[in-house]
């Protein structure tokens, strides 16, 4: 028995409607998070300061930020979809440096510092690489390469990204940040 000429067009139009909810879910299991998806401001809790020393040695400390919007970036040189995501953020700790973005990346590697500095080198990081202690308990508990927080002026964490994100949903939310008062 053949088709009508209705039914043909009719499975062609819900195959239409079907392909962007495909490609939307594909696309959004980078961080599981849709874009704009920050916590409301009420529904935010303090985040810890520390400090830490980056790669020159220096001290790094997070309420020396407060005021900025941070992303704190968990990664290591041996995760793939941390390689994928740091071009991104990259690009994105450029484009709003002069608005009020402070990024930091903090290394999972425990093979030395060696490939953590020929990682920045080859991929371009002018933000701070931070060492942690064995003693770091923030470090102990992320469990998931790369995870990144998304911490608002006041030192609250806005969002929680698990997996790759893609630079697109960054620059999003930290548009959101951005709009927010300040300190």
């Amino acid at each position: 028995m053949e088709e009508s000429r209705g039914a043909k067009i009719a499975k062609w139009v819900v195959l239409i409607g079907v392909i962007p909810v495909v490609l939307a879910i594909f696309y959004s299991r980078d961080s599981g998070q849709a874009v704009g998806d920050v916590k409301p401001a009420s529904a935010r809790r303090q985040m810890t300061d520390f400090t830490l020393r980056d790669l020159r040695g220096a001290d790094w400390r997070l309420s020396a930020h407060r005021g900025d919007v941070v992303l704190v970036n968990f990664w290591a040189t041996w995760c793939g979809p941390c390689r994928e995501e740091t071009p991104g953020l990259v690009h994105v700790a450029h484009a709003y440096a002069p608005r009020g973005l402070s990024v930091v990346g903090i290394t999972k590697d425990d093979e030395g510092v060696e490939p953590v500095r020929k990682f920045v080198h080859d991929f371009g990081v002018d933000y701070p690489i931070l060492l942690p202690r064995p003693d770091f308990e923030l470090a102990g508990r992320v469990n998931n390469l790369p995870t990144t927080l998304l911490i608002d002026r006041k030192g609250r964490v806005a969002k929680t990204y698990v997996g790759r994100v893609r630079e697109a949903v960054f620059r999003a939310d930290v548009e959101v940040l951005l709009k927010e008062p300040g300190s």
